[in-house]
Formats: C-alpha cells, structure tokens, sequence
C-alpha cells in the first residue's frame, strides 16, 4: 500500500447485535419461509445469513437509528480531502466468511477494524475510497468476516492524487448459458425496510439527495442489491447453508429503484479453489441496465434450482 492515505488505520469500534437483528437482517433480504434457519431463533439449526456483518459499519452497537452523515464524516483521511458523505455510494464490496459467525455477540466483545487500503482521485468523476473491514473478537483477536469495498464521493475528484490501480474483472463464461436464474421483486418499502438494519443513508428514504446527484429521487442501498444476489445464490446454488459460501462480491454498475425487479442469472465454471468452487453472476434491472456487475462467489453447489423468474 502506497500514496495518500494508505495504511491509516481507524480506531477500533465495538460492534454489537441481537438475534433480533439477524432476524430483521434475513427478512429485509428476501429470506423465506423454508429458509427458516435464518428466519426462527428457537430453529435448531438457527444461524446468521453470512452476509450480516456488512451492515455492522453502520450499525456499531446501536439499536437507535443514527446521523449517518455525522457518522460517516467522524474521522478524516490524513492527507486528502474531506470528502462529502452527502455525495457517496459504494463502489464494490467483497466479503471473506472465515467463522461461523454467532447469532448473538451477547456475553461477548467484538470489533471492527478498519484500515485503508488506498484513496484514489479519478478526476471531475470523484474519488475512490478503498478499505478493508475487519469484525474481529477481541478477546481472541480472531476475525470472523472481512469485507474489502470502495465508496465513490461523487464529483469530489481532481485533487492531484493517484488514479489508482485496474480493477479484477470476473465475467461470466461466454457462450454458456446461466445454470440458474434467480429473482427478487422489491417495493416502494424495501429500502424503507433494509435501513432498519442500520445503513440509514437519506439517499434511501427520500428523494431530496437523490435528486441532487442526479438519480431522481430515492435509489436503493447497493448492499440491499449486494444482498438479494448473496441470498439468490445462496439458495440456488448452495442450498441455502451458510456453510456453502466462502466468498461473495459484486461491482455496483448502476443504481436500483424502489419497485425494480432484480433478474440474477449465475454461472458455475467448474475452476476450483482448493474445495470450492467459482461461481460468476449478473444482476439486471428486468427491462433495463445491469446493476451488479463483476460478480463472483466461492461456494459448495449442493443444487441448481433452475430459473425462478
């Protein structure tokens, strides 16, 4: 890691959560009703959607809703700018599930541990803010999920600093179709509904800041996209255990609205990685643009459920 603000490292945060909160967690991601290992806490294979800890960023050890302005901008960069949380998305996220991760932190203490990776000016576009998140137990000092993302500040570029390295591509195998097509139908409420968890961006619930960066009004979160494509995979292809998935990530190519439904068509490739295996998907808007691009996941198929359009 090299140039301005590479290896800054924030301070430790204690993070926190309920059963209740992996419970809400699954309903705002499509679970259903015969996923119900990570609907039921009394279930007797109860467990955490392994994507759950993508939230806690946000979430910290809160269950009141938060500033998320204040919140982002609370610990600058040294040697940038101060870059404008009322002008961000995210880039791309890829998360690494090292532990099964339990359903509760009661009785014990965790944290997230986070460092930059790099921060990158891509002219009049904006900047890129590369880092790399830990939720680690601080007793043991063992990290259960890592997550390495970008958010993009829009219009916040053209300050002098590095472009930044190209970026991995994962396409799908051409010339092959999907092994499996999955769907998830939202509506005017889902973003109203996953900011429970605690990403509570106002990009997401009303139209003013949408309206200003030139989305129109109000867009869904990217991890909400992020997350119905882990669910959709997850029950295709590894037959809805948390055990099946190793890792997940995506390029958010273009945004959702509220009411979109979102077609997810995946790839098996047959490559393995010591026990698992890659798989590749797409994300579109059904009509329209693909809205997570770059898709790969690391998994143990169990089953292909075929097209669920």
């Amino acid at each position: 890691m090299s140039g301005p603000g590479a290896g800054f490292e924030y301070p430790p945060v204690e993070v926190a959560w309920l059963k209740r909160d992996v419970l809400l967690f699954a309903n705002s991601i499509g679970c259903t009703a015969d996923e119900l290992h990570f609907l039921f806490e009394l279930h007797p294979e109860f467990a955490v959607f392994p994507t759950y800890p993508i939230i806690l960023p946000f979430k910290h050890t809160t269950q009141e809703v938060i500033d998320f302005y204040k919140a982002q901008g609370a610990v600058p960069i040294p040697g940038v700018p101060k870059f404008d949380a009322r002008r961000v998305v995210d880039g791309q996220r890829l998360m690494t599930f090292l532990k099964p991760f339990p359903t509760t932190s009661e009785g014990r203490k965790f944290e997230l541990r986070s460092k930059v990776i790099g921060v990158y000016d891509k002219g009049k576009a904006g900047s890129v803010v590369e880092t790399q998140q830990d939720i680690v137990d601080k007793a043991t000092g063992e990290s259960y999920a890592r997550a390495v993302g970008s958010a993009f500040f829009v219009g916040q570029g053209n300050w002098g600093g590095p472009k930044g390295p190209a970026t991995e591509n994962f396409p799908p195998p051409q010339g092959k179709k999907p092994d499996a097509v999955v769907s998830h139908q939202t509506t005017a409420e889902s973003a109203l509904l996953y900011r429970l968890n605690g990403d509570y961006n106002p990009l997401h619930a009303t139209p003013e800041p949408g309206q200003k960066m030139g989305f129109g009004g109000a867009i869904m979160h990217g991890l909400s996209s992020w997350n119905f494509a882990a669910h959709g995979l997850l029950k295709a292809i590894g037959g809805s255990d948390p055990k099946n998935i190793r890792e997940f990530q995506a390029r958010f190519a273009s945004p959702v609205k509220p009411g979109d439904k979102l077609v997810t068509e995946i790839w098996r490739t047959g490559e393995l990685k010591g026990e698992w295996e890659e798989i590749r998907f797409v994300t579109k808007v059904e009509g329209g643009k693909v809205c997570l691009s770059n898709g790969r996941a690391l998994m143990k198929p169990v089953a292909v459920t075929g097209s669920k359009l």
